[in-house]
């Protein structure tokens, strides 16, 4: 089965990121593992987070929401999966949980250490949970890479039991 986008966005209140309420995932974390892949790359996370005109910052400058996604992160480390990839809700989510720079021509900068330490580490994680539900998605986790700016090693699945 073709990974299908989610229909709407996922709303995220100003309420629940400051009391770090995770229940706008309660939906998707009550899927089984094949069922949550069927929305791989297509999870748009809509943060409705009150900014003065005038605030420069990225969403991943606020803290409360850098917060709000680390907890996101570590209770539903299947999250960079589904995430939306092309429209940039995957590097943002990325961007909140990893020292990164902006730049307005070249876009998000991932300091390459914790990019290759965090990838990998999410690589061997999100491989082990899918095999543990019986599914193989090494093709959609490297496609989660790339689009990052981080190419795997042809032989990286090779050398896993």
């Amino acid at each position: 089965m073709a990974p299908q986008p989610c229909p709407e966005p996922l709303k995220v209140s100003a309420a629940q990121v400051l009391g770090l309420d995770l229940s706008p995932l309660a939906g998707l974390a009550s899927l089984a593992p094949a069922a949550l892949l069927t929305a791989a790359g297509g999870l748009v996370l809509d943060f409705d987070w009150p900014r003065e005109a005038e605030d420069p910052r990225e969403l991943s400058e606020i803290p409360e929401l850098r917060l709000w996604s680390l907890r996101a992160d570590a209770l539903h480390p299947w999250l960079p999966l589904v995430l939306e990839r092309s429209g940039g809700q995957l590097t943002r989510h990325v961007a909140m949980l990893l020292p990164h720079g902006f730049s307005p021509t070249e876009g998000i900068r991932f300091a390459p250490e914790s990019l290759e330490l965090w990838i990998t580490q999410r690589l061997f994680l999100l491989d082990h949970w899918a095999a543990s539900g019986g599914i193989e998605c090494r093709a959609s986790l490297g496609q989660m890479a790339a689009v990052l700016g981080y190419e795997l090693d042809p032989g990286f699945w090779s050398v896993l039991p």
